[in-house]
């Protein structure tokens, strides 16, 4: 794992100039110039002080050690939803080894159960979720995207018939040629008892490396009045939170993006996000 945080650029999209919503300019131009050093692994790696008075919060927290899920924290799929098409989320790629976390996608054919007839044919991919929602918190993972086109992806969200929100903290295709260097950061509303249409605001880093390199730490501090992301403890995005307010579930999964960042090339499959850690904090 790297521990330097170098200066980098944000590409920035395009701001929603709408009324009571954040614009996606939010952003810190440049990480600091010195390293983030570790500490303590007790605090988040941006807090090792812990100014911010964080409590240790387990039901989100795992460092994936053994040789299996712990399914009284996660689901080895999402309950709600099959996969992005073609691929299907299937429970067989979600493995643990080496004190980790492995979602993996594949070039085969999909098992019986799947719903060839909805458009699933030829890939499997993986999903984890948490059996519990949380609202508010800080939350650190360590991973290393999957080397393919095949997203990489740690996000919050809970749809529910009256409200929908999502918070998606990193989406990496880092085997895509064009995006093996970004983070695609992007807050969704997409209905809330006042907010009748889907939107969304979102931005891009562009790192100096590729990602699927190395292990590195993404974090995200999230709380009433604002919502932050950390990449090596080093701040990249700072938005009032005018609408997340909603207990949401904890999520990584990988997705054929096929829109966005292209069919993963038969010859980078299998291809394996991995996830060293999950860890979670509340506020005193």
């Amino acid at each position: 794992m790297t521990g330097s945080v170098l200066f980098v650029t944000l590409l920035v999209g395009a701001s929603l100039l709408l009324a009571g919503k954040p614009t996606a300019e939010d952003f810190h131009p440049a990480l600091p110039e010195d390293a983030v050093h570790r500490t303590t692994n007790k605090f988040p790696l941006s807090d090792q002080a812990n100014h911010g008075g964080w409590m240790p919060y387990a039901p989100m927290t795992d460092e994936f050690t053994g040789d299996k899920l712990d399914e009284a924290k996660w689901y080895p799929k999402n309950p709600g939803w099959l996969g992005r098409q073609p691929a299907y989320f299937w429970p067989g790629n979600v493995t643990v080894s080496d004190g980790k976390l492995h979602l993996a996608m594949r070039k085969e054919g999909v098992p019986a159960e799947a719903p060839k007839d909805q458009g699933y044919h030829d890939y499997t991919s993986a999903a984890v979720q948490s059996k519990g929602t949380v609202l508010y918190g800080y939350f650190e993972v360590v991973v290393r995207p999957m080397r393919s086109a095949g997203s990489s992806s740690f996000w919050f969200y809970n749809s529910q018939p009256d409200e929908w929100t999502e918070i998606d903290v990193f989406e990496i295709g880092a085997g895509s040629p064009l995006y093996k260097r970004k983070v695609n950061m992007t807050l969704h509303v997409m209905h809330t008892p006042t907010e009748k249409e889907h939107w969304s605001v979102g931005g891009v880093w562009d790192a100096p490396f590729d990602l699927a390199d190395d292990y590195h730490v993404y974090g995200l501090e999230w709380d009433e009045k604002e919502i932050k992301i950390y990449f090596d403890g080093a701040l990249l995005r700072r938005v009032e939170n005018t609408h997340w307010h909603q207990p949401l579930t904890l999520n990584f999964d990988s997705e054929t993006m096929p829109d966005w960042f292209g069919m993963p090339r038969d010859e980078d499959l299998p291809s394996t996000f991995s996830i060293e850690y999950v860890r979670a904090w509340k506020h005193r």
